[in-house]
């Protein structure tokens, strides 16, 4: 078989997911309030209700160790990806070369887009290796259900994805991927940087809600090219040059490198664009994702959408709380002993 079963487990019963409903939506409640953060008004799901006003979310919490899901809303809501979509670029180019003698341009490249989130790196390379081509190989490889590729091909961070199919990723990685793949990709998400490449501060979500080992791949869209001045973030590391080569070929085919793809004129000559897929494009995104433990054990994907016009830091106290909460709420489902 192709495919990570599926995350659903048929074996709770409907109490027990009302049960978990409930105790989820008064611990994200509980930390919206704290942060003094607006909420919809009260209603009969109290999920939903925790959910801050305006904003979109899917979330999952999945355990590696039980092999189930225990915390999980809208799992199969599709949202762009944003830069989430480098995990499926890293595991397309790793796995079509020899991940343990990569050339050290490509891995300093690689190292790059997987720890601070390089736009540079993920549109070379994404034009290296066939452009949405990629997203076709990586839904059969993994049996994901809910990617789909952007309908301007070269809008990377337009890529639908779901909750539910980012889990599938990161199993795919942690339990079937060649054990050199696996620790190339895994080795640079727990080495997760503060500060994006592009000078946003990346250090949101998993990273600081979680007091525990973590490894992180953060995805946000919207925001413009770069923060304002005084809230820049500044790389540690440095920016790995892109091959002159691909620059010029880009410059000639009047293609424009952009923080969420590669945008280029549509010709006429090329028929009628395709259809995109059902994703929202204008709001504001800000995606949490990756594992904690250990050992990996356990797997969390949060994916949230914000009105236009949110401030970053805003999104991002947010998207931080909410991730805190669901921690809270899986802990508390898992052992029935409360927060921890």
């Amino acid at each position: 078989m192709c495919c990570a079963e599926p995350i659903q487990d048929p074996r709770r019963t409907r109490g027990q997911l009302i049960s978990s409903a409930v105790r989820l939506g008064l611990a994200v409640t509980a930390g919206l309030v704290a942060a003094g953060i607006g909420m919809n008004s009260a209603g009969a799901d109290p999920i939903s209700d925790a959910i801050p006003t305006g904003a979109e979310a899917g979330f999952v919490v999945f355990d590696r160790t039980a092999g189930r899901a225990t915390i999980e809303l809208d799992a199969h809501k599709r949202f762009r990806s944003a830069s989430v979509v480098k995990l499926l670029i890293a595991i397309d180019y790793l796995e079509s070369h020899d991940a343990q003698h990569l050339p050290a341009a490509d891995a300093e490249r690689l190292e790059a887009m997987l720890r601070s989130s390089d736009d540079d790196v993920a549109s070379y390379l994404w034009i290296e290796d066939g452009w949405q081509t990629i997203i076709d190989r990586m839904v059969a490889r993994i049996g994901l259900t809910d990617t789909a590729p952007p309908a301007a091909r070269g809008m990377w961070g337009y890529t639908a994805i779901s909750a539910a199919d980012v889990v599938q990723i990161y199993r795919y990685i942690l339990e079937r991927a060649d054990p050199a793949v696996r620790r190339f990709i895994m080795d640079n998400l727990h080495a997760s940087t503060k500060c994006g490449q592009d000078g946003f501060d990346q250090s949101f979500g998993i990273g600081r809600a979680l007091g525990r080992p973590a490894a992180v791949k953060q995805g946000w869209s919207g925001f413009g090219d770069a923060p304002d001045p005084d809230k820049l973030c500044a790389p540690s590391n440095p920016k790995p040059p892109i091959p002159a080569d691909a620059l010029s070929a880009s410059a000639t085919k009047n293609l424009t490198f952009g923080p969420d793809g590669i945008r280029e004129m549509w010709s006429p000559t090329q028929g009628t664009p395709p259809e995109p897929p059902a994703i929202n494009l204008t709001k504001r995104a800000m995606h949490t994702t990756g594992t904690a433990g250990v050992d990996d054990e356990k797997i969390i994907v949060l994916l949230s959408l914000e009105p236009t016009g949110t401030p970053w830091d805003v999104s991002a106290q947010r998207i931080t709380v909410l991730t805190k909460a669901i921690d809270l709420a899986n802990w508390s489902e898992t052992t029935g002993l409360g927060a921890h």
